[in-house]
């Protein structure tokens, strides 16, 4: 997710600052011609990205941003454009430069332009039978050299790859929410990916300002399989009436140094999106005990509570604002 990747954002600001080559070993190697498939929140800071770094480092020689509907393409040059109008206003970037990476992308809905891509990252909606077609379609499509890498937060890397037909190929790389602020970038190798490939894929990473980190094909990456788990058993620490959602939470601010706790941060997420990946791992690794589904979330879910972005979920929403929690610590009994 990529749909979790919002989620992440706030706990990663933990982590220390750190140079974006420092944790890749491999040299430079650049992709000339860049293509970026699906314009929303986050394919379109990752095209902003690698249109950056083609206008300041002479990385690409252009950046192909490919949606289908041109309403949707609209909308994510209009992303964009505000986003880089806001480093323009702040002084971190000239009105040149800033003209200078939007000149370095290609906005268009024909998908023949990316047919002779080098490097296609894809950030559509997280739904496989999507992917797997878009793959199929692009594996057929494309120059036989062209790499391909999914932003995918929480769907199997290897099942899109063999659905490319070329699994030696594919890769996963998952950006984090705001991609032009956050710092990490997982990148995610299967069983069929090319060392090659992989290594390129880390430098490439490294060169357009992002700290890669590696894993092999694994449900939820690194940040996400743990994260998920962890807010999991928070809930079900309030189903069971050990703790209150305040007590929860302000625990693992206080105690693990983590900016919110995990109930906050579910609510943040959206326990709708929570509900959805969890459920979706439980069901395809039915034997992993640390993926389970707490009743209350279904429940909440059920009724339409789905935290910040519906107003209610285990706290009162105003907005931005959380307020107080809601009405479910009567069961909690300290005494």
């Amino acid at each position: 997710m990529s749909s979790l990747s919002r989620s992440a954002a706030a706990c990663q600001r933990i982590l220390r600052p750190a140079t974006a080559r420092a944790f890749s070993s491999t040299p430079s190697l650049n992709f000339d011609k860049v293509g970026i498939i699906g314009l929303g929140l986050m394919g379109h800071g990752i095209a902003q990205t690698a249109a950056t770094a083609a206008a300041t480092k002479n990385l690409h020689s252009s950046v192909v941003a490919y949606e289908s509907d041109k309403i949707f393409l609209d909308k994510g040059r209009d992303r964009i454009q505000s986003s880089i109008d806001k480093l323009v206003k702040k002084d971190k970037m000239t009105w040149s430069q800033a003209d200078d990476v939007l000149n370095k992308i290609v906005f268009t809905t024909d998908r023949s332009a990316l047919s002779d891509a080098d490097f296609i990252v894809e950030a559509i909606i997280e739904n496989m039978d999507l992917k797997k077609n878009l793959y199929s379609s692009l594996g057929k499509e494309c120059k036989a050299g062209t790499i391909f890498a999914s932003n995918t937060s929480s769907l199997s890397i290897t099942e899109m790859a063999l659905a490319s037909g070329r699994p030696e190929k594919f890769v996963g790389v998952h950006f984090f929410n705001p991609v032009q602020i956050m710092k990490l970038v997982e990148v995610i190798r299967t069983e069929y990916t090319s060392m090659e490939v992989f290594d390129k894929t880390v430098a490439w990473v490294g060169d357009v300002g992002k700290v890669p980190v590696k894993c092999r094909d694994t449900p939820g990456f690194i940040v996400n399989r743990l994260l998920v788990p962890n807010l999991m058993q928070a809930i079900l620490l309030l189903e069971r009436g050990d703790a209150t959602t305040h007590d929860i939470d302000i625990s693992m601010q206080l105690g693990a140094g983590h900016p919110m706790g995990p109930l906050h941060l579910a609510d943040y997420v959206g326990l709708d999106t929570c509900l959805y990946i969890m459920e979706g791992w439980v069901k395809d690794f039915p034997g992993e005990g640390a993926f389970v589904v707490p009743e209350i979330l279904k429940q909440k879910v059920a009724r339409g509570e789905l935290g910040r972005k519906s107003g209610k979920g285990f706290y009162y929403w105003d907005g931005e604002k959380r307020e107080d929690p809601v009405g479910m610590d009567e069961g909690v009994n300290m005494e």
